[in-house]
């Protein structure tokens, strides 16, 4: 097994549109990238904590690639909103990815440099290592799945 670890905005949708991966074995919502210990929801939405929303992805990779994996990232969220997905507004919505692996780093920028072609806008998403991922609270987890909905996307 593998980890790759997303911010795209709100992590509710972008959870939901990992665990429909073939290949992804689990998922879980948090926040990564800040400075605080034990981040809560409630610090994170301060915008004090420099946390994003993140989903970190457990993966199996002789069925799901890393490349996929960042397709995925690529399509469930606009890359060119600077700390902002549709209504949501802050850093900690801001577009990230946190690297586990120097292959990972690599993917990511590789990646990153052919997505700009698609876009008239600068790509902002910021690429960096993985940090101390603090799991969200439970009722965050699957929020979408034990709602019944399917997606949240803003596209």
């Amino acid at each position: 097994m593998e980890k790759a670890t997303f911010g795209a905005g709100c992590f509710w949708g972008v959870e939901a549109a990992f665990r429909q991966v073939k290949g992804v074995v689990s998922t879980a919502v948090g926040y990564s990238g800040g400075h605080l210990p034990n981040a809560t929801y409630k610090d994170v939405c301060s915008g004090r904590t420099g946390h994003a929303e993140v989903v970190q992805v457990e993966y199996e990779p002789t069925q799901v690639s890393y490349d996929d994996l960042l397709k995925v990232f690529w399509e469930n969220h606009d890359p060119t909103t600077l700390n902002r997905q549709g209504p949501d507004v802050g850093a900690q919505y801001r577009s990230a990815i946190f690297f586990h692996t120097p292959e990972q780093e690599a993917a990511a920028k590789a990646s990153k440099e052919k997505m700009q072609a698609g876009y008239k806008n600068k790509i902002v998403t910021e690429i960096t290592a993985a940090s101390e991922f603090y799991r969200a609270e439970d009722y965050h987890q699957q929020y979408l799945e034990k709602r019944g909905l399917a997606h949240c996307s803003i596209r």
